[in-house]
């Protein structure tokens, strides 16, 4: 059986932008870098939101133009062969060896997750949130950055009931950021 992982960047007071839209935050230290191309590496298929979407197609297809930091430089040949699912209701086409799924996305992706694929879910909310009422996610991998924005789009909008988990990992990079591993508790019957 496959699964889908959420890998998100977030605050310390619980938001993924700043009032802003501001991505600019995130402190990609060497020790992080190691460990999101570990993570990137494990997966099959890399799944977005459209938002998040536009961002990424907006800047790997040419990273190397725009930036020379390493992570960049390693990053951006992967995610330019990765397969890639960009879940949206307004996209009917993407570039970038992308498809674009706009109906039945509960039943495709459980299709995807039956034949053993690894789904690795960049960032967003929305489609978090949507994921995470259906019980699709298995793994909640959240990086909390030393920083307060103040405010901006918070890591959940749904789901508006509860949802206990289980944290199953912590690790504290050299750049204080604070991995938090979590799966979904199961409750008995």
């Amino acid at each position: 059986m496959g699964k889908i992982t959420h890998f998100v960047h977030q605050s310390l007071d619980g938001y993924i932008e700043g009032p802003a839209g501001e991505f600019d935050w995130p402190v990609m230290d060497d020790e992080l870098a190691d460990y999101s191309r570990t993570l990137t590496d494990s997966a099959d298929i890399f799944l977005y939101g459209r938002v998040v979407w536009d961002m990424m197609a907006g800047y790997w297809p040419h990273a190397e133009e725009h930036s020379t930091h390493p992570h960049d430089l390693a990053f951006a040949p992967l995610w330019r062969k990765a397969s890639k699912i960009v879940v949206s209701a307004t996209l009917t086409e993407a570039d970038h060896n992308t498809r674009v799924l706009r109906t039945d996305v509960v039943q495709e992706l459980t299709a995807l997750k039956q034949s053993g694929a690894h789904l690795l879910l960049f960032g967003g909310s929305t489609l978090a949130g949507f994921l995470t009422e259906h019980g699709l996610i298995d793994e909640y991998q959240i990086l909390v950055h030393p920083v307060v924005l103040g405010g901006g789009k918070p890591v959940f909008r749904t789901p508006q009931q509860r949802l206990d988990l289980t944290l199953t990992h912590c690790q504290t990079f050299d750049s204080q950021v604070v991995l938090l591993r979590h799966a979904p508790t199961t409750r008995p019957a």
